[in-house]
This record gives C-alpha cells, sequence and structure tokens, in this order.
C-alpha cells in the first residue's frame, strides 16, 4: 500500500477535520435528543428491541448536520484553506448529489422517525434517493478487474442499474443491521475510516474523498459517545439512510471502490441477504421482521449486548485491514468467503428455537 505525494501533508487537516465534526455532533447530539424527547420521538421498548425503557430516536440528524456543516464548509472553502486537496475528477452536480442527496436522505429518515411511515413508503423514498444521485452523475461506469488486470467497463443502461441497486441495497444494509446500541455507528465508523485510508493511495488517488471520510467518521464518533451501549438516543432512520446513502455515494466517487466497500460492510451486506433470501424462501415480506439477523442470533447464544458489538466490530475491522492489504481478486474471494461462512452459521443458529424467529411474536407493524 503507497500513499499519494503529500499525504503527511494532510494529516493537520484531516486531524483538524475529524476533531471540527466530532465536536459539531458532539454539542448537537443532546440538543436533539432533548428535542425528541419532549415531542416523544421514542422507540418504545416491545419484542422487537432490546432497549427496557423509551429511547429518543433521530439522532442521526446530528450525523448528518455535521457532515453537511463540516464538509460543505472545507468543499466551498477549499480554496482558500492551503491544505484542502481539490475535488479533481468530480463534477458540482456529483458534489450536489452527495450534500444535497445526504440531506435529503436524512429528511426523508427523519419523516419516518416522526410519523412511523410504512416500509413501502421508505423503500419508494430509497428508489428516489437513488435517482437523484444518478441524474446528478453518480455512477459505477468502470470498476477494476478483480480477477486480472485492466478495468471492466459497463454498458450505460447497466451501470444505472447497477448504481441504483448499490444504493438501495447500502441504504437496506444500514438498517436491517441497526439493532444494538451503536452497532451500525460503529460499523459506518470503520467503513468510513477505511475507505478514508484507502483514497489516500496512489491506487485510487482521492485526498478530497479522503478529507470527506474523515469528517464522516469525526461526526460518527461524536455521535457514538451517545449511542454506545446503553444508548441515550437511536440512529432513527435519519440516522440509517443518511449513513448509507453517503457511504455509498463516496465509494462510487473514490474510483468506484465498491469491491472494497463491500469486503469492508461484509457483516450488514451479507447479513440483509441472508435475511432477505430465510424470509422469501419462508413466503413472507423481506421487510417482516424477525429474529434472524448475526447479532439477535449471537445474543441468543449467551454474549453480552456489548461484547456482541465488539465483536462485529472486530469482524469489520478485520475486513477493513484486509481490504487495504490485499489484491482485489483476493478481496472478491473473501467476501464469497465470508458470505458462504455466514449462511452456514445463519442456518446452524437459525434452527432452533424456531419459535423465536416468527414475526407475530412481534409487536408493531415491520420495517427492518
Amino acid at each position: 500500500m503507497t500513499f499519494v505525494p503529500g499525504a503527511i501533508g494532510t494529516l493537520p487537516l484531516l486531524i483538524g477535520a475529524f476533531v471540527a465534526s466530532a465536536l459539531v455532533a458532539l454539542v448537537l447530539t443532546p440538543a436533539i435528543r432533548a428535542v425528541v424527547g419532549r415531542r416523544g420521538i421514542v422507540d418504545a421498548p416491545n419484542h422487537r428491541r432490546v432497549n427496557t425503557s423509551p429511547v429518543p430516536r433521530g439522532g442521526g440528524v446530528a450525523v448528518a448536520a455535521a457532515f453537511l456543516v463540516v464538509g460543505g464548509g472545507l468543499t466551498v472553502f477549499q480554496r482558500d484553506i492551503a491544505s484542502m486537496p481539490a475535488p479533481a475528477g468530480i463534477t458540482t452536480g456529483q458534489l450536489g448529489a452527495l450534500f444535497a442527496g445526504g440531506a435529503l436522505a436524512a429528511l426523508i429518515g427523519a419523516a419516518d422517525d416522526v410519523f412511523d411511515l410504512r416500509a413501502r413508503w421508505q423503500f419508494l423514498g430509497q428508489i428516489g434517493l437513488a435517482l437523484f444521485a444518478v441524474l446528478l452523475g453518480i455512477g459505477v461506469v468502470v470498476v477494476s478487474n478483480p480477477f486480472g488486470p485492466g478495468l471492466v467497463v459497463f454498458a450505460r443502461p447497466f451501470a444505472i442499474a447497477f448504481t441504483m441497486v448499490w444504493i438501495i441495497g447500502m441504504l437496506n444494509s444500514m438498517n436491517f443491521i441497526d439493532g444494538l446500541d451503536g452497532l451500525s455507528t460503529g460499523i459506518a465508523l470503520i467503513a468510513a475510516l477505511t475507505l478514508g485510508i484507502l483514497s489516500l493511495t496512489v491506487v485510487v488517488n482521492q485526498p478530497y474523498v479522503a478529507v470527506l471520510c474523515v469528517v464522516l467518521a469525526g461526526a460518527l464518533l461524536g455521535f457514538l459517545r451517545f449511542n454506545f451501549q446503553p444508548a441515550s438516543i437511536f440512529q432513527g432512520t435519519s440516522g440509517v439512510m443518511f449513513m448509507g446513502y453517503t457511504l455509498a455515494i463516496l465509494s462510487i466517487l473514490g474510483a468506484a471502490k465498491v469491491v472494497v466497500a463491500v469486503l469492508v460492510l461484509g457483516v450488514p451486506i451479507i447479513d440483509t441477504f441472508w435475511v432477505i433470501v430465510r424470509r422469501l424462501l419462508s413466503g413472507r415480506s423481506p421487510f417482516t421482521p424477525d429474529r434472524g439477523h448475526i447479532h439477535h442470533r449471537l445474543l441468543d447464544l449467551g454474549l453480552s449486548h456489548r461484547n456482541t458489538v465488539l465483536l462485529i466490530y472486530g469482524i469489520c475491522a478485520g475486513l477493513g485491514v484486509m481490504s487495504l492489504v490485499v489484491s482485489s481478486a483476493t478481496q472478491v474471494y473473501a467476501f464469497l468467503g465470508a458470505l458462504v461462512a455466514f449462511g452456514v452459521v445463519l442456518f446452524l443458529l437459525t434452527r432452533e428455537p424456531r419459535a423465536a424467529l416468527e414475526p407475530d411474536s412481534y409487536e408493531g407493524e415491520p420495517d427492518a
């Protein structure tokens, strides 16, 4: 792994951006917690959730605001900041897709936090976000050939379809894994840092994207202070929509390193894949809730809430390190191996007790 020339010189900027974003999130989160708490925007305890008392939701607004304020400010005043890299190769439309789309994702999620939208309306919002990004120039046109030298070039119709599936898939992966205190926040933090480091290498050479990844990581760390077990506020749909959308766009802007993002986010992606497969084979909607997620099964095995979260953090961090040091082909093989391994583990863990997986053991409308 070779870094771009001048990477060391950007360290003060990266550290400053990280700290600034974390501080904004640290300041905003308690304020948002107070507001949503007073308005009764909370996750009440039920059979689906692990919280035993009402917990305010919608904290993802703080993460989004921190990223948009710090990342947007660095972008607007880029020419006035000596060490701030220019968004080379990134169009104005693509920047609009990142920042305006991120704000829109948070707003759509916040609407669900307030009004408890039906799953179909959330899905329509996800499709709208993906279309918005594509119309503003976001697209996976080429990717590195994972099995040899050179690039794989996508025809335009396939590129559009792949990009939309990627964005919608990321949105749902972050939503499905958001089941324990701090879990989705920590996973997104690890992914943002990994993509940021990768963006500073000569293979990708996107220092601007690296800065934005660090800004996102800082915002997530600031929020994690209040979201780690025992959480005093949850991300809510506003948070998971914003995280999923922003990570999807940053991975595309970072020279379309979607293969790396797939490996780094292997846990939520693979968990989502197998949960959907199992639900469809059972004749149910893929959005029907159950206790088939990997984190639920680990809890049922006897792991504590905190140890379950830390174990999954460790797996994600290990996959992140692997994505930085191995070839593209090895990344694909590692992901496929993890896909099979997770499938076997989930199959073994969900055989008994069967009643624990049934949707009628939950209250309220399904959404994850």
